[in-house]
């Protein structure tokens, strides 16, 4: 028996997303977001009160793109539907498939809405692929919960109403009610994506064989959900105590078990908004910092560095270097590579070479520090405080108006200008490094 999908999906509207009353519709054209664009569109006309709009990507992968885009603008028009239209440029890189620099540009161009409620048409027959091309890929608890009937991302809300529905029920209704859609030929390509073989050809002959299929994936998958949530709350408690913005106290990191260190780095790193890395560079970045070695892990971001008894996350910087700067004693100064700070301690900087003509200024190569034992070369300096090798050149001198090296911050204080007594101490945090040219 055809279940009325409106009354499900009004029934189904979250408690959460009470307040909210305009919803943006992921819309492809196809038999799927057609079917969500039209149940909305009934919802609103029937009910009243809902305020309704879509976005289409345009990937212009197909021939038929265009065409497609007609589609929608049509059908949005002929339901008083206002439609926004995102073309993207999909560039490939490394070892990165179509179809997932394809999703990529689809979520940033949502990420893009004015709407704070992004409804999705993904269904059933969705889940099953989603979880089971996750197992294939060895994907761990989060990945094989597969997708979330409702969550928060990127400060909006992600709505999947239909998800409990097959791709059968959603082709009847569109049938009873005429609805008009548009086929991408991709879908049939079998040969060169993954997911369209499992639709095509493994699923089909698995619900052949197993007796409600898609209903066990969905539990195995939900279950998988209850994992991944007891293991963000673990995580979050192992955060409190070792994370402070964008470093991590590797005593309290060194003291957890090996399994909780792996999960709480990846929990940092999905705060930060980082992509996590491959299992095997996941394993041989712990090992090297419980090994005291020079440790890094590099992402498309950015880098985990050690540096003394921290890890550091240290972002890519692509635009122009912005210094020198005019800085005072005592007051903070915030820069794109990081954040100049002070504090009052046994042997810091005079008060007579402080005040308004000092100047943050990037290394130019040669420099040498007066100290105790003599002129040390910044080389020199760096080892002896274990600076990784990837902060040096946008490590930051202090210099008077003159040109007179007064410090490294962090590292040391010119002997010339090194107070007896208490005095200004400059601290240099480093945040982000300028990317290296690629080739």
């Amino acid at each position: 028996m055809q279940p009325n999908l409106l009354n499900a999906l009004i029934q189904n509207w979250p408690d959460t997303l009470s307040g909210h009353s305009h919803l943006d519709v992921a819309l492809s054209g196809g038999l799927d977001s057609m079917v969500l664009l039209d149940l909305l569109c009934r919802w609103r006309d029937e009910q009243g009160g809902l305020q309704l709009s879509a976005t289409h990507v345009h990937h212009g992968i197909s021939l038929q793109a265009d065409a497609w885009l007609v589609h929608c603008q049509q059908q949005c028009a002929l339901r008083g539907v206002p439609l926004r239209t995102e073309r993207v440029r999909l560039q490939r890189q490394g070892g990165e498939s179509l179809e997932a620099v394809a999703r990529d540009a689809r979520y940033a161009a949502f990420a893009r809405s004015p709407q704070q409620v992004l409804v999705l048409a993904h269904h059933a027959d969705d889940q099953s692929e989603t979880a089971l091309l996750q197992l294939l890929r060895g994907g761990g608890v989060r990945a094989l919960a597969a997708m979330p009937v409702l969550r928060q991302w990127q400060g909006k809300w992600l709505w999947r109403p239909l998800l409990t529905f097959s791709r059968a029920q959603l082709a009847a209704y569109a049938r009873q009610h005429s609805l008009q859609w548009v086929e991408d030929d991709s879908n049939a390509d079998a040969a060169n994506y993954l997911r369209n073989y499992l639709r095509l050809h493994t699923l089909p002959a698995l619900r052949q064989r197993v007796s409600g299929l898609d209903a066990r994936l969905a539990r195995s998958a939900a279950q998988m959900a209850d994992a991944a949530s007891v293991l963000d709350e673990m995580a979050a408690l192992d955060a409190a105590q070792c994370l402070s913005g964008n470093v991590l106290q590797l005593p309290g990191w060194q003291a957890l078990s090996a399994a909780r260190q792996r999960l709480l780095l990846l929990h940092w790193l999905g705060l930060l908004g980082w992509s996590s890395p491959a299992p095997a560079a996941m394993l041989a970045f712990q090992q090297a910092v419980l090994a005291g070695e020079a440790a890094r892990l590099q992402l498309p971001q950015g880098q985990i560095l050690r540096y003394r008894q921290q890890l550091m996350a240290v972002a890519w910087y692509d635009g122009p270097l912005v210094l020198p700067l005019a800085c005072q004693p005592g007051e903070p100064l915030v820069t794109p590579l990081g954040k100049l700070a002070w504090v009052r301690k046994q042997g810091g900087l005079l008060e007579g070479c402080t005040g308004p003509a000092m100047w943050l200024a990037a290394r130019k190569g040669g420099e040498t520090l007066p100290q105790k034992v003599g002129r040390v070369a910044l080389k020199k300096l760096f080892q002896t405080h274990a600076v990784p090798a990837a902060l040096r050149d946008a490590w930051p001198l202090l210099h008077h108006a003159d040109g007179t090296l007064l410090a490294v911050p962090g590292l040391g204080i010119s002997l010339s200008y090194q107070a007896q007594g208490e005095g200004w101490w400059p601290l240099w945090q480093p945040t982000a490094v300028s990317r290296p040219a690629s080739g």
